[in-house]
Parts: C-alpha cells; structure tokens; sequence
C-alpha cells in the first residue's frame, strides 16, 4: 500500500472513493455516537412495529375465543334440543316448538302456543327450524338473511 502513519497502519494512497475512512473534510464526518443513535432509532421503529403487529394478533386471538366459545354453546343448544322428546319424525326445513314440563323434561310439539288456545299445556321455550346438516335455527333468525351472504351478494352486484 503505502508509507506508515505514526504506528497506526499504512496511509491510503488510491482513489478517495475507495478509502476505508473518510480523507476529505467537507465529507459527513462518521461518529460512533450517529451511528449508535442510527442504530437506536431502528430498534425503536422495529420495535414499534412488531408490537403493533403483536397487539394484532392478539385482537385476532380474542375474536377467535369469542367464536369459538359462540360455536361451542350453539352446539351445546342443539345436543339439548336433539335430547327433547319428539313423538314425531323430525324433518328438515320444518318448524318445532318446545315446550317444557314442570319435572323439568322437555318436548317439540307441531302446535304453536297460540294454536293451543291461548292455554298450552306446558311453559313454551321456543320454536326451532330443524336445518339439513341437523342444526336447529331459532325461529327469530329463520327469516334474518345471513350477513355474509349479504356481503357476497353486494360483492358480486358491484362487479357486474
């Protein structure tokens, strides 16, 4: 390369693009100090970034446990509504209402409360749809269209 410095190696002697350390004054002048602040400032953004990304994941888990525990007590209903006493063949599509005892036990009947005069013989609980996949569907919700299907119905008027 070239002559000594002083103990502290040799003296760059090529181009001044090519020295490992800056040789001309109005160059930026490199501080430890600027790059541990460089340094800093990324850990900083990363680390705004991965909590951000973190705190959504979270949000996604805590939706997640909500629909579960929802999945879990609609199935736990319809175990209970399948155990009612029925004296009938249970077909899909049609409306049955619950009725229960006074011992507790309860039963689907094809008479709705006020088919029975204004006096059924036992407390009503309320009327289901039996589904095709052996769901049962609260009569509220019967005629209640479903969200996502409105969602995809607009999807698919917009695109044509």
């Amino acid at each position: 390369m070239g002559k000594k410095y002083e103990g502290k190696g040799e003296l760059h002697q090529g181009s001044a693009r090519t020295s490992p350390y800056p040789v001309s004054r109005l160059g930026a002048a490199v501080d430890l100090v600027d790059i541990a602040r460089e340094i800093s400032t990324a850990d900083s953004h990363i680390n705004t970034r991965v909590s951000s990304q973190l705190e959504l994941i979270v949000d996604q888990i805590h939706h997640l446990q909500r629909e579960a525990r929802k999945v879990l007590e609609v199935a736990q209903r319809d175990q209970e509504l399948h155990r009612a006493q029925c004296h009938f063949k249970r077909i899909p599509g049609k409306l049955y209402h619950l009725y229960q005892r006074s011992d507790g036990s309860s039963y689907f009947s094809m008479v709705a409360p006020d088919e029975w005069g204004g006096n059924p013989p036992h407390s009503f609980s309320g009327s289901y749809r039996l589904e095709n996949d052996m769901s049962w569907t609260p009569a509220a919700e019967v005629n209640r269209p479903d969200e996502r299907c409105e969602l995809l119905q607009q999807l698919l008027d917009s695109e044509l």
